[in-house]
């Protein structure tokens, strides 16, 4: 019985990663009879559809590679699952071939029914619209580290600032070496998007501005007497993007993403009401110039910086273009 609902589940499995870069009707009959989450799917391929043409991209291959987590439960004739998804997309734009990875979570739940086991439900948890606001509420899913937490840029703390150039290979690197996991040198959270944002900046020599409140600078210590010690720029995108248009120091707003280099920083409003969700590191660019970007939340590496095949994404999503600055 168990390999009957995981055959099925590798033919759902085929039709996600199909369904990647085949925007047409399906001609053949699906696995899924979960009506709500197929008119999501063609109301989906319909929107990356229009995306590749805008960007006078074509899609090329896709390879899905999943990952059962675990079985959540297991009752006669149904089975409850969660499933991690490895999405790699090769694209071509301009003679030039790119390639964007991005880790999915989906919960299936498989019903046997007229002798076939089918896919009932399917739900598309979205991590990046459950930002929080503040450090406190960030604080609640944090999880410590393997290793010592010390203060960081110990130098920085006792002199103050120098004046020292931006490596924005170094953030770079840092940015590709952990896109899809956890420095256990520091806190990881499950919304981790603006704590790994922060630790990219960081490994590219940006300095620390400890003021030892939550509320101002851009700060982390890690864990100090069992309690959790940074400041919300470092752990919230809200707060990462007050403190990056304020007086900082670190950046520059720009217009528009063609302004942007490597190591540069953008943060998402998904519903333009003024509360910012999501904060990605620019990476690399498209043959047309076009940032790509790095994430956490849901790990993303060389992601078009629009982020319009996420399930986050909206018609009212607002931009923030940050340049962090050459010397600080």
């Amino acid at each position: 019985m168990a390999e009957d609902w995981m055959r099925a589940l590798s033919q759902y499995v085929n039709q996600q990663n199909q369904d990647e870069i085949d925007f047409g009707s399906r001609v053949e009959e699906g696995i899924v009879t979960d009506l709500d989450y197929l008119l999501r799917l063609g109301e989906r391929k319909r929107r990356l559809a229009d995306w590749y043409s805008e960007r006078k991209a074509v899609p090329l291959r896709c390879e899905t590679r999943a990952k059962l987590l675990r079985e959540i439960e297991h009752r006669e004739g149904e089975v409850e699952v969660e499933l991690q998804l490895l999405r790699k997309t090769d694209y071509e734009r301009g003679g030039v071939q790119h390639r964007e990875e991005v880790i999915h979570k989906q919960r299936l739940t498989l019903q046997h029914e007229d002798g076939d086991w089918m896919v009932a439900r399917v739900l598309q948890p979205i991590p990046e619209r459950s930002a929080p606001r503040n450090s406190d509420a960030a604080a609640e899913s944090a999880k410590s580290g393997a290793g010592a937490k010390p203060y960081l840029n110990r130098e920085l703390l006792k002199s103050g600032f120098r004046s020292t150039p931006y490596r924005r290979q170094d953030a770079v690197l840092y940015a590709d070496r952990w896109w899809d996991d956890f420095n256990p040198q520091f806190a990881a959270f499950e919304v981790d998007c603006t704590n790994y944002i922060s630790q990219c900046l960081f490994a590219g020599g940006a300095p620390i501005n400890y003021t030892g409140k939550r509320d101002s600078g851009w700060w982390y210590k890690g864990y100090v007497g069992g309690k959790e010690a940074w400041s919300y720029s470092w752990a919230v995108s809200n707060a990462l993007e007050r403190y990056l248009s304020g007086k900082s120091g670190l950046a520059e707003p720009v217009d528009r993403p063609e302004q942007l280099e490597l190591g540069d920083v953008i943060v998402y409003d998904w519903d333009g009401n003024g509360a910012f969700q999501h904060s990605t590191i620019v990476t690399a660019f498209d043959a047309g110039g076009m940032p790509l970007v790095n994430a956490h939340t849901v790990p993303s590496k060389h992601r078009y910086w629009d982020y319009r095949d996420s399930y986050a994404w909206s018609d009212n999503t607002v931009y923030r273009f940050f340049h962090i600055v050459d010397r600080f």
